[in-house]
């Protein structure tokens, strides 16, 4: 295999950070190498130096989306990290349920959703306390830059390997049906979920309002300057007592005022100025 110039590797990570916010180093040249190549071969071209010629050209956009895919990372588990799903069920809810008392309405967005895992854990949650969500009108939202990860997730198929990754078994035996070799997701837990393809440096008004955002491991791809838009766009997309959920790697911290920690609730953000950050501070 030919190994990468220095100007291929510089073309191919300037093209990833303007599409999708990701920032190599170039210690990160074997993840290049080992994703793209397949590209390459497919395409009929020898090798990745082959691959780099086209883009120096006019590529494709199809060719570009196709690269852009292939260094997304799509690692997903159900009910990752535990604690936040657990501040979730017993720390957000609650507290929505009261404040949302009037309109009976919420809105849940899983950004960078990845292959499903994430949103259908939040579903679940919500199904095991459906008597107390009865009437309510509640939607999750599941993006990503992925179509390949989306489509996985719509379908809802799951490996063995991927539904003993942090999937208790009782809720495998209640919300899942073997399909082969395969588990797929109940058609209730589905339905609860939509889905749509959506880049996270693109303009977040036409995706409304949300109560609850989860953005998790997702910022530690990005750079300072990537991070803080990010965080400052995710921000207008929630009401003063909204809550963003970041990953157990990321923070706020140096990045925006607009968000602030919440004490002894791991990964839990809040706006500065939600009522429990006012109350907090005075």
């Amino acid at each position: 295999m030919t190994a990468l110039t220095p100007q291929d590797f510089d073309l191919l990570s300037n093209l990833l950070k303007t599409r999708s916010g990701l920032v190599l180093g170039t210690e990160k040249t074997y993840l290049l190498e080992s994703r793209l190549t397949p590209i390459a071969r497919r395409r009929g071209l020898a090798g990745l130096p082959e691959l780099v010629a086209q883009l120096r050209m006019r590529p494709s956009e199809e060719l570009l989306v196709e690269i852009t895919e292939a260094m997304t990372t799509n690692e997903s588990f159900f009910f990752r990290d535990t604690v936040p799903f657990e501040v979730l069920k017993t720390h957000v809810l609650p507290q929505l349920k009261v404040a949302r008392a009037a309109t009976r309405r919420l809105r849940i967005w899983c950004a960078a959703a990845s292959t499903g895992q994430e949103p259908y854990s939040i579903a679940m949650i919500l199904n095991e306390q459906a008597a107390q969500w009865a009437g309510w009108n509640i939607e999750i939202i599941g993006t990503d830059l992925c179509k390949a990860a989306l489509s996985k997730a719509q379908a809802g198929l799951y490996s063995q390997f991927e539904v003993q990754r942090g999937l208790p078994i009782q809720l495998l035996m209640k919300y899942f049906a073997k399909v082969g070799d395969q588990w797929q997701v109940s058609a209730d837990i589905r339905n609860m979920v939509k889905y749509r393809t959506f880049n996270l440096l693109e303009s977040m008004a036409g995706l409304g309002q949300f109560d609850i955002i989860f953005c998790r491991n997702v910022l530690i791809y990005f750079d300072a300057p990537t991070k803080a838009q990010v965080l400052d766009n995710l921000r207008r997309q929630m009401p003063a007592d909204g809550s963003l959920f970041l990953g157990a790697a990321e923070t706020v911290l140096g990045l925006t005022k607009a968000l602030k920690p919440v004490r002894e609730q791991r990964g839990l953000y809040i706006p500065v100025d939600s009522p429990m950050a006012l109350a907090a501070a005075g």
